[in-house]
């Protein structure tokens, strides 16, 4: 079947050991989390054991998704270059209506802007984290201040993108009302959609649900749901720094308390995402619609000391992800090939129909889903621009560092960081388009030295074993430079990584 109507939900920041069709109880928690929801919907869906991120974290996580280009290589968090082609774009052009509903701000933001343009409609949630949203009160409760271990209390700073911003937008949320938050927001106003926009002959809908990012402020009852500590308790944190746990002084109780919180955001996500199924159930839409749940990436909830993405190694627990598929002509089962993020992009194009570009990095995930073939990648290449560089092969996992003096220029059509003064016109792979090079300003270092990892016998990568295997290292070194070769990424790219010849 072919021309199907289309589904994506993105749920940020969930961690595939929250699932049941994952893991019976997740790895940081002595207590089985609530998720049946999305436990059921994984029952008539593909389940994908070995998915892997691409180019991390958010916003470079949705041009995958949306364009199709695995953009690390090449350029940070941005907007949609002029030449990309949208899934929504593309839909539109096979005769679907398109909409996105979100409450994901950074589509919104300076810098972000072309990810939500193509649709024929959108619906924004406001006021999650620091969306520039309510401007009163001036001086709003500070228990919600008290309890941000990023920001502090101080009060001095009380303007838009402060640390008052979020106590600000939910200043007149009732935490006992589960109905003035995001995620319930977000899936009811999906269902409504779904509802209101059935005699369209062929529909794309993508639902961006910022929850269960961070912070971590719960109503009732998901805030007590996995914890006998006061949520309201000053000295509970929901809202850690970006930073280890011990360089920002969490206790052992404080991080306890921090899960809870996290796992109480799924248990929530997965209760309004239930409405979302009811209604494809009223609808009887199972039978022509293609339904995709994924994330853009997990977070690091104390594992080696780390809490929350970005700044450490980048461990399974960020970069493997869930991702549960149905097709109408698909099978409900598990697959083991090992896939990638941008290979949703293809997917999408593919249920819909529509044609996929050439020049992208996707390969459409549907021969695996309908039973066809039991292979599609030799690896999953995943990384931060400028920092390091990592590769899985479904076993192990290798995490290449990079030298955190080395430039990793820029190539884009605009302007988002470091000296565009110093640009020169170059060309990329992927497209015909100029663009600009210039400098980035340098890279980061997130592993001190290279680090390789046998998930099979060490899922929580705990053991590096690049001194003990170094065959295996040779091997994943080489698979790495095949990727880049693959995808014909920059030369200053191998000079920073240190694999030129």
């Amino acid at each position: 079947m072919s021309d199907c109507d289309v589904l994506l939900v993105t749920i940020d920041s969930l961690r595939r050991d929250f699932l049941g069709a994952y893991r019976d109880r997740p790895r940081v928690t002595d207590y089985d989390v609530a998720t049946p929801n999305l436990d059921r919907f994984a029952e008539r869906a593909a389940v994908f054991d070995t998915h892997y991120a691409g180019s991390l974290p958010c916003m470079p996580q949705r041009r995958e998704f949306m364009c199709g280009i695995q953009e690390f290589l090449w350029r940070p968090w941005g907007p949609v270059e002029p030449y990309d082609q949208t899934v929504p774009a593309l839909a539109g052009e096979a005769g679907a209506i398109t909409k996105l509903i979100t409450d994901h701000y950074h589509y919104f933001e300076h810098g972000g802007h072309g990810y939500y343009e193509d649709y024929d409609g959108f619906e924004f949630v406001r006021g999650h984290e620091y969306d520039h949203w309510q401007t009163a009160p001036r001086y709003p409760d500070e228990r919600l201040l008290e309890q941000d271990n990023r920001h502090g209390t101080d009060p001095s700073n009380p303007g838009p993108g402060s640390a008052w911003q979020y106590p600000r937008n939910v200043a007149s949320f009732d935490d006992l009302n589960e109905r003035d938050f995001f995620a319930p927001k977000v899936f009811s106003e999906t269902a409504r959609w779904l509802a209101d926009n059935a005699d369209w002959d062929q529909w794309f809908c993508y639902v961006d649900s910022f929850d269960v990012h961070e912070p971590f402020h719960c109503p009732e009852p998901y805030a007590s749901m996995y914890t006998d500590e006061d949520p309201a308790d000053p000295e509970m944190v929901h809202w850690p720094d970006y930073a280890p746990v011990d360089d920002q002084g969490l206790t052992e109780r404080q991080l306890d308390f921090v899960i809870s919180q996290f796992a109480g955001k799924v248990t929530m996500v997965d209760r309004w995402f239930g409405r979302v199924l009811d209604c494809l159930d009223r609808m009887g839409a199972w039978e022509d619609t293609v339904v995709v749940v994924t994330t853009d990436h997990g977070e690091m909830l104390g594992e080696h000391g780390y809490i929350m993405k970005n700044y450490m190694p980048t461990y399974d627990a960020v970069a493997k992800t869930p991702l549960l598929v149905h097709h109408p002509d698909g099978h409900s089962g598990r697959v083991d090939a090992v896939t990638s993020a941008v290979d949703v992009y293809a997917t999408l194009l593919e249920s819909l129909g529509a044609e996929v570009p050439p020049g992208t990095h996707s390969r459409s995930l549907l021969p695996l889903v309908r039973g066809d073939t039991e292979d599609h990648r030799d690896c999953a290449l995943y990384g931060y621009f400028g920092g390091d560089a990592c590769v899985t092969d479904g076993r192990y996992t290798y995490l290449h560092p990079g030298d955190a003096d080395g430039d990793a220029p820029i190539y884009s059509t605009m302007q988002m960081r470091g000296k565009a003064g110093d640009a020169d016109v170059a060309s990329l792979p992927y497209t015909d388009e100029a663009v600009w090079r210039y400098p980035s300003g340098g890279g980061h270092r997130q592993a001190d030295e290279p680090l390789l990892f046998d998930t099979h016998e060490d899922p929580e990568q705990e053991r590096n074993l690049a001194d003990e295997r170094p065959g295996e290292v040779e091997r994943m070194r080489d698979l790495l430079v095949d990727a880049l070769d693959a995808r014909s990424a920059p030369s200053e790219q191998y000079e920073r990584l240190g694999l030129g010849d």
